[in-house]
């Protein structure tokens, strides 16, 4: 981890720096599963005092990730197989809406930038770039969330795709699953583009359902 610093000019308050940095490592499997988090170690390693590393703790057990047992300490506790199984159904769901509200907030710079990675994404899976494409799927995702015109779903949308990102990574570690969300990803455009919304969010569930089928054969799901 990187030296967050105390800068009291910075916009975004130490504690919230420290909650994100903490929240990536756990999500991204740096941290452990019951691995202790010491406070004094976390705080010596990001350059800032207990108080935000105390505060962030707190934040990250109102979000389950972390256990703080009184007297002892904090744990990681992570995210389980019925975590990311309860994820992806709720995702079925707010992916679909998004993609139907994309349809009537897409701008023509969003629909563009939606083109632009979908050509991204086909030159890297003839390459066979599979952690570009990942990437790329990534930021697919991400732009529809910033066209729907919601900010709450928009917050939503984006705190569940980091909670899955270890797995759903390891779903276009291959050539056929990447290559077919690609083919998913630009249907779900065309429709946005014909401002169709019925078959947008049918395609978006679709999509979503696609992957967790994948994660099943894989043994990642339940």
């Amino acid at each position: 981890m990187n030296d967050v610093g105390e800068n009291k000019n910075e916009k975004f308050p130490l504690r919230d720096k420290v909650f994100n940095r903490l929240r990536d490592d756990i999500l991204s499997g740096k941290y452990k599963v019951n691995e202790e988090l010491k406070e004094v170690a976390i705080g010596k390693t990001l350059g800032v005092s207990r108080t935000p590393v105390r505060e962030a703790l707190r934040q990250l057990e109102l979000e389950g990730l972390v256990t703080i047992i009184p007297n002892k300490g904090a744990y990681v506790k992570g995210i389980t197989k019925e975590d990311i199984h309860d994820i992806f159904v709720i995702r079925t769901y707010l992916e679909g809406l998004c993609a139907k509200w994309a349809c009537r907030h897409a701008d023509e710079e969003d629909l563009n930038t939606l083109d632009e990675i979908i050509c991204l994404a086909e030159f890297n899976a003839a390459k066979e770039r599979y952690e570009q494409m990942a990437e790329l799927d990534s930021k697919f995702h991400q732009t529809l969330y910033n066209a729907c015109g919601s900010k709450m779903l928009r917050h939503i949308l984006r705190d569940f795709h980091q909670y899955v990102e270890s797995v759903r990574k390891q779903t276009l570690s291959r050539s056929e699953r990447a290559c077919a969300a690609i083919e998913e990803h630009k249907a779900i455009l065309e429709a946005i583009k014909n401002r169709d919304e019925e078959l947008a969010e049918k395609l978006s569930c679709e999509h979503i359902k696609a992957t967790m089928a994948n994660l099943r054969t894989r043994g990642l799901l339940e």
